[in-house]
Parts: structure tokens; C-alpha cells; sequence
């Protein structure tokens, strides 16, 4: 009976060690894997986005902070002269324009996935210009491109509608 209670002992010790060991390695194992969070990856914001910022600093700020904002998404933009220059005779146009009233989509057209054109109807008390913006992702974020703004959108309407434009 004695070497039952030595066995029973023995087993039992046994057993205890090797759950023991069990615990010390699963948490050894656990230890040892530093909790890594996922990499949070921002979508890209889409070009428009740009674009309603710039037009939200037209109507809150001025044509200055607006072509500031526009032009500043682009690092590689190098022209400061050039982009004074736009300011004042864009400015210039706006006071003769009246009072921003808002904005309406033209046309969107889309090169590629990379390179897309909008073009707005920039609505003025006076009357509307139409402001043409190009932008280029070269890698996550849209950039400034090209900026064009004119008020010939009722010479092309009149062009449009005449006899010799239309295909028989």
C-alpha cells in the first residue's frame, strides 16, 4: 500500500510539474509576441475633396487664401511670380463679378485614375466664370495640376447652337 501512496505521490507531483511547465511556457510564448496593431491606412480622399476646400476658402476667405490652398497642395509648384500675378487679376475679376453665390458642376472628366478634370460654374451676383481644375495623384494625394478660369461659357452656347455646328 505504501509504494500505491508513493506512486499516487509521485504521479501526482508529476502531473503538478508538468502543468506547471505548461502555464510557464504558454506565457512565455505569450510574452514573447508584442501586441502589433494593424497599420491604420488612410483612403485616399478624393479629388473633389480639394476641390471644396478651395471653394469653402473662396467664400470664407478670398480668391488669395483659396489660389493659396490650390497651389500649395502641389510641392514641385515653383512659379510664385506667376501665382501673384494670378491673384490679382483674379481678384480683380471677382469685384467686378459681385458677391459669391456658389458653385455648380460643368463636367467631370477622368484621363485615368491619376489625372482628372472638373470644371464649375462659379455663380457671381454680376455673372458666372467658369473655373477649370486639373489634378494629378502621383502617389496617395491629389495635387494641384492646372488652374484655368474664363467668362466665355455663353460664347461657346451661342457657337453651339448654329446651323453650321450641326451634323446632317
Amino acid at each position: 500500500m505504501k509504494n500505491n501512496i508513493t506512486c499516487a505521490s509521485v504521479a501526482a507531483l508529476l502531473f503538478s510539474a508538468i502543468v506547471c511547465c505548461m502555464s510557464l511556457r504558454a506565457g512565455a510564448q505569450t510574452a514573447a509576441k508584442p501586441t502589433v496593431k494593424p497599420a491604420v491606412v488612410q483612403p485616399a480622399k478624393p479629388a473633389s475633396s480639394v476641390i471644396d476646400e478651395f471653394f469653402k476658402k473662396y467664400k470664407e476667405e478670398g480668391t488669395g487664401p483659396a489660389l493659396d490652398y490650390f497651389f500649395g497642395t502641389n510641392k514641385y509648384f515653383v512659379n510664385p511670380g506667376g501665382l501673384a500675378q494670378l491673384k490679382l487679376k483674379l481678384d480683380s475679376v471677382r469685384q467686378s463679378l459681385g458677391d459669391y453665390l456658389g458653385k455648380e458642376l460643368i463636367s467631370q472628366k477622368s484621363a485615368s485614375g491619376s489625372l482628372v478634370l472638373y470644371s464649375y460654374l462659379v455663380k457671381h451676383e454680376v455673372q458666372p466664370i467658369r473655373f477649370t481644375f486639373i489634378l494629378y495623384k502621383p502617389h496617395n494625394d491629389w495635387v494641384f495640376y492646372r488652374f484655368l478660369y474664363d467668362d466665355r461659357m455663353d460664347q461657346e452656347m451661342e457657337e453651339a447652337v448654329k446651323i453650321n455646328n450641326k451634323r446632317l
